[in-house]
């Protein structure tokens, strides 16, 4: 192993909606964690692992910040918590479109003590891009000592200056992850994810918010995988939209869910989805602890 070997934990924190995971899967070259435009996509911390030679980056990517209103929303804010307790860089994403007052409640919540990096996100999204250089100049006065970088996560626009700022900043230090893992969680929490991101982009309102998905089975078969998913929700008239007139909804969502998965897992791949109905699960905490939000 070269002395010159970095290894570290970057931990990437923001408001929700900000950009995070769209991010985290640009810099790791994979589609690891779950898209949507709507916010509090993500409700697991969940790390992604980038092993080049001379170097490897346990990047970790957090829920959005927020006031806890459920129990489930308490446990997604002690996985922010956890990832304080062992971040060797921290990154913090800001939509550069809002206020510096809304990033400001974020960084007194965190109160960072290692190095850092404000990605003003969505510059893409800028009416005037002639005023990027002075916003970037009043962050930096007001959070001297931090990398200010204005940024697209979702054009890609100005992202090629994040590594250099995260190795600069890394510790010298052995890998913590054979090199060829690309994250700590198993294909049956990436399946689960994938099916929730299809509910994400199918339905409105506040169907995402009240289902969970659980795999049932995962049934690995010489030409194909068998997986039978449960989706969880809170009310009955929930599930009656989530299946929708003649069954027409859950069936496009498997046909959606299966066209990823297959992508992920390159198999072939037999989906099988049921709606069961558990009232007020997201406050809960053995239904909570069933489908692994264990805080």
């Amino acid at each position: 192993m070269a002395e010159s070997y970095r290894s570290g934990f970057v931990n990437i924190f923001g408001a929700p909606n900000a950009g995070k995971s769209t991010l985290l899967n640009l810099l790791l070259g994979e589609r690891l964690v779950i898209v949507s435009p709507k916010v509090q996509t993500t409700r697991h911390r969940i790390l992604g692992i980038l092993s080049e030679p001379g170097y490897q980056v346990v990047f970790s990517d957090t829920p959005g910040i927020i006031e806890p209103k459920y129990k489930l929303h308490q446990k997604m804010m002690l996985q922010v918590k956890s990832a304080l307790e062992d971040v060797d860089v921290a990154i913090l994403v800001h939509d550069i479109n809002l206020p510096a007052e809304e990033l400001e409640i974020i960084t007194n919540s965190l109160k960072l003590k290692v190095p850092a990096i404000l990605l003003l996100n969505k510059t893409d999204a800028m009416k005037d891009k002639g005023a990027i250089d002075g916003i970037v100049k009043q962050y930096k006065e007001r959070y001297p000592g931090w990398e200010v970088l204005p940024i697209s996560a979702r054009k890609g626009k100005g992202t090629d200056k994040i590594m250099p700022l995260v190795l600069k900043a890394l510790p010298e230090g052995m890998p913590f992850y054979p090199d060829d893992s690309i994250s700590d969680r198993n294909e049956r929490f990436f399946v689960a994810e994938m099916i929730r991101e299809q509910i994400y982009a199918l339905y409105e309102e506040e169907i995402p918010y009240h289902t969970a998905v659980i795999i049932q089975s995962f049934e690995e078969k010489p030409t194909l995988n068998v997986i039978k998913a449960e989706i969880i929700v809170s009310r009955e008239t929930q599930k009656i939209i989530l299946i929708g007139k003649g069954g027409s909804m859950i069936k496009q969502l498997g046909i959606n869910a299966r066209k990823e998965i297959e992508e992920f897992l390159q198999k072939k791949v037999h989906l099988e989805l049921f709606v069961k109905v558990r009232p007020k699960w997201r406050d809960n905490e053995n239904y909570l602890r069933e489908y692994g939000y264990n805080g």
